[in-house]
Order: structure tokens, then C-alpha cells, then sequence
């Protein structure tokens, strides 16, 4: 309403001076109707085309902000935590003896650690007791190894935790938020295997350990009864101490 004023008045001053002022030469005939016309048709497309640079404008800032958003995280710490897995599992890998297979188990269980029986000899019940003993050694070993690896872990997950939280702090869209905090829950499965891996080894040592004090209870009763068989027991011999 403003413009279509300002376009009226200037339309009747003109005309004015028009009227006012006689030519000698050529009459000029001015139509204010019409110039104001024009004015308006010109205002419009002035405001039309703002209306666009503005609407470009804003699809620009949006182009931008997608960009942002689908823009991929510059740090990735997938390296690091598989190599840290990598390292818990050869540990794992290295259990000695009886390692973690159902079909080690089941063969050490009932040959090593089958109940002492009347068929067995006694050297036989010696050779078994000595290779629980061992294996029951192995394991406390394996557990230590696993637990050390464990710990040497601990230090890489802290700077990529650290890494991790700052990369999330500092991202410009959606997506590299999405992509660090799928890292974080990486890192923390890592660590949670670590974990498993360590109780797991931890546990290996405590349940070969019980079944060597389960398994030397029952030789010893053998033993024991075979010590009081009568005519089989202990039998006195003469020796030569010297020479």
C-alpha cells in the first residue's frame, strides 16, 4: 500500500508539472494511470525476484546442512579394537593341554580324569595324577596370560575412548554423531569380550583345579584299598644300603 501511494503521488506531481509548464514546440502527452501501472508491475517483479534469491538462499543452507549431516566421521577406531580382539583371542588360542573344546573335555574326563578303577595300575594312577597336576599348572598359567592381556588392553581402549568422545563432541551433523556413538558401543563390546574372555580363563583354572582334588580323592581311596588288601598290601623286603 506503501509503494502504491508513493506511485500515485508521483504520478499527480508529474502530471502537475506537466499541466503547468507550456510547450512551445511538441505537446507531451502523459498518462499518469498507466506510468503508475507500470511502477507497480515493476515493484512486483522487484519482489518476486527477492522472493527467489531468498528461497535459493534457503535451499542452499539446507544443500549445507545435508551435506553436514551425511558427512562420514573422520576418526575410525575399528583397527584398534579389532586388533585388541585379535590379541585376547590368540591367548585363548594358546591354552595348553586341555584347551576349550568339548571334544578335549570329553576325552580328558574319562581317561585322565576317570575314577581310579581296580583295572588301572598303579603306575598308570601315578602317570594320571602327575598329568593333572600339570595341566592343572598349564591353566593357572593360561588365566594369568589372558588376565595380563586383558590389562594391556586397557590402556589403547582409554585413547580410543578419549578419541571417540571428542570426535562426538566436535561432529558437525547427525551422521558423524550416529557413527562415534556406534564406536563407543564397539569399544564397550570390546571391553565386555575381554571381560568374558578373563572369567572365562579365570574359570577354566578353578573347575581343572577342583577336578584334580576331586580326581585325587577317589585315587587315593583306590590306593588306600589296595595298600589294605590282605597279601597284596605292603610287603617287607631286605635292602643293601651299602656297597
Amino acid at each position: 500500500m506503501r509503494i502504491r501511494h508513493l506511485v500515485m503521488a508521483s504520478a499527480i506531481a508529474l502530471s502537475i508539472v506537466s499541466v503547468g509548464k507550456p510547450s512551445s514546440a511538441q505537446v507531451v502527452v502523459f498518462d499518469p494511470s498507466n506510468y503508475a501501472q507500470n511502477v507497480l508491475t515493476a515493484a512486483r517483479a522487484l519482489q518476486h525476484i527477492n522472493n527467489q534469491i531468498t528461497s535459493l538462499q534457503n535451499q542452499a543452507q539446507s544443500l549445507i546442512n545435508q551435506a553436514r549431516n551425511l558427512a562420514n566421521l573422520p576418526f575410525s577406531s575399528l583397527q584398534q579394537l579389532q586388533q585388541s580382539i585379535q590379541r585376547t583371542q590368540q591367548l585363548l588360542n594358546q591354552a595348553q593341554r586341555i584347551a576349550y573344546d568339548v571334544g578335549q573335555i570329553n576325552n580328558a574326563f574319562s581317561t585322565t580324569y576317570a575314577p581310579a578303577s581296580a583295572s588301572l595300575s598303579n603306575q598308570t594312577l601315578i602317570s594320571n595324577a602327575q598329568s593333572r597336576w600339570q595341566t592343572s599348572v598349564a591353566a593357572l598359567q593360561d588365566a594369568l596370560k589372558v588376565q595380563a592381556g586383558v590389562v594391556g588392553n586397557l590402556d589403547t581402549n582409554r585413547t580410543q575412548m578419549s578419541a571417540l568422545v571428542t570426535s562426538s563432541q566436535s561432529a558437525t551433523g547427525a551422521l558423524q554423531a550416529t557413527q562415534a556413538g556406534n564406536q563407543l558401543v564397539a569399544l564397550q563390546a570390546q571391553q565386555l569380550a575381554d571381560l568374558t574372555a578373563a572369567v572365562a580363563a579365570q574359570g577354566r583354572a578353578q573347575s581343572l583345579e577342583a577336578a584334580q582334588r576331586t580326581t585325587a580323592q577317589d585315587q587315593g581311596r583306590e590306593q588306600l584299598r589296595r595298600f589294605l588288601i590282605p597279601g597284596v598290601g605292603y610287603q617287607p623286603t631286605t635292602i643293601q644300603m651299602f656297597h
